[in-house]
């Protein structure tokens, strides 16, 4: 079982979509990881030798993946917050952060409908 940046990736995947497994990396940069190492991307997992994942390793290391990457996000929020920004109040408020309309849908971010009561005429 290959293990990169503490993530098992599964045995029987192709190493292009294994890689995919690890947050921060995509099928891009997963494919130009295995480029740069020079390992055939349609190689299956289990057939990885141990120079492979060493070079793999190698390669995934000068990007900011993973516990890193997931510090950076939440870092950032936690400033927008802390400025006031428009971002940082709609994370506050827990509403939707990039544009989406909120009259009818974004029940993600905004959980369970309340039921509002009609008005007595």
């Amino acid at each position: 079982m290959a293990r990169f940046k503490g993530i098992d990736i599964p045995k029987e995947k192709r190493v292009e979509i294994g890689l995919t497994y690890i947050y921060g990396i995509g099928r891009s940069l997963s494919n130009k990881i295995l480029a740069d190492a020079g390992v055939d991307k349609n190689k299956k997992v289990k057939d990885l030798t141990q120079e492979d994942e060493a070079k793999i390793r190698e390669q995934i290391e000068k990007y900011n993946v993973e516990g890193d990457l997931r510090r950076e996000v939440s870092l950032n929020i936690k400033t927008k917050m802390e400025i006031g920004s428009y971002q940082g109040i709609r994370h506050k408020r827990g509403l939707p952060v990039r544009g989406q309309s909120t009259r009818s849908n974004a029940r993600t971010r905004k959980g369970k409908g309340k039921t509002v009561a009609n008005k007595k005429k």
